[in-house]
């Protein structure tokens, strides 16, 4: 199984990082992308795809981190991308839930991060909060005019949580979708609604760790280990078992990230 999204550099892992990336692969869990949210996480991620041969690394400025966002911080996500172990332009889109950044500056971030994904021909990880409607028109856009090895591996919708209309919005310019934690909460019909419409080869599974932690370990730190969870919950909804699900989104995720 295949982690696309966890945070594993960020400080809620600074005492256990070994144990943690060793429970995972306990659980199965081989292989770890760490999306970048600013330069010096995305330097960390680079960093520790380095040292560890299952961690990959994502580059890239999170929305809430764009208020200060200027064209020269390109050319340092483009320097990095460049490393060996680089394998998406990541997280990247619009947040308009929390206010820490001037919509303007979210804008010209995401669209200046998508065209350098264009031209560097890797994979975006999308971020949406409160923001579907803007997030899904300039990726609809963005995948119109596409070169043909990101045509049908465009990015993926992290974490999905927007209406099921988005959901096939973004299937229709030929993203997956990324479920985590919520998708075994109680209170999640719908999104469970959602997944379950989501064709098998366009599903990929996440922690989006340290946060959205899934049950019954919810309200406690999230880790890779949890991805069974996940795989699990969306096997029942898709009526198969859980080493099916297990092998569709393990090999969804080495086909949307070129993953060895």
């Amino acid at each position: 199984m295949i982690d696309t999204h966890c945070h594993i550099n960020f400080e809620a892992y600074d005492e256990d990082r070994p144990q943690v990336i060793e429970r995972a692969a306990l659980a199965g869990v081989t292989l770890i992308i760490n999306p970048g949210v600013d330069v010096e996480s995305s330097r960390e991620g680079v960093a520790l795809a380095a040292q560890y041969e299952g961690i990959y690394a994502a580059v890239g400025l999170h929305p809430n981190s764009t208020a200060d966002w200027d064209e020269s911080q390109l050319d340092i996500f483009a320097a990095l991308a460049g490393e060996s172990k680089v394998v998406a332009i990541g997280e990247i889109g619009l947040d308009y839930y929390w206010d820490k950044s001037p919509k303007e500056k979210q804008f010209a971030a995401f669209e200046a991060q998508l065209a350098l994904a264009s031209r560097l021909e890797l994979p975006v990880i999308i971020h949406n909060r409160e923001a579907s409607e803007g997030v899904i028109a300039i990726l609809e856009k963005w995948a119109a005019d596409l070169p043909d090895s990101l045509k049908n591996r465009p990015g993926v919708l992290h974490s999905f949580s927007a209406p099921a209309a988005i959901a096939q919005r973004a299937l229709d310019a030929g993203f997956y979708l990324g479920f985590t934690g919520p998708i075994t909460y109680k209170n999640a019909d719908d999104l469970r609604r959602i997944a379950t419409n989501v064709p098998l080869d366009r599903i990929v599974v996440e922690t989006d760790g340290p946060f959205l932690t899934p049950m019954p370990y919810r309200g406690k730190r999230n880790e890779p280990a949890y991805i069974p969870y996940m795989v699990e919950r969306l096997a029942a909804l898709k009526q198969i078992s859980d080493e099916e699900m297990a092998r569709a989104t393990t090999e969804n995720a080495e086909r949307l990230f070129k993953l060895a």
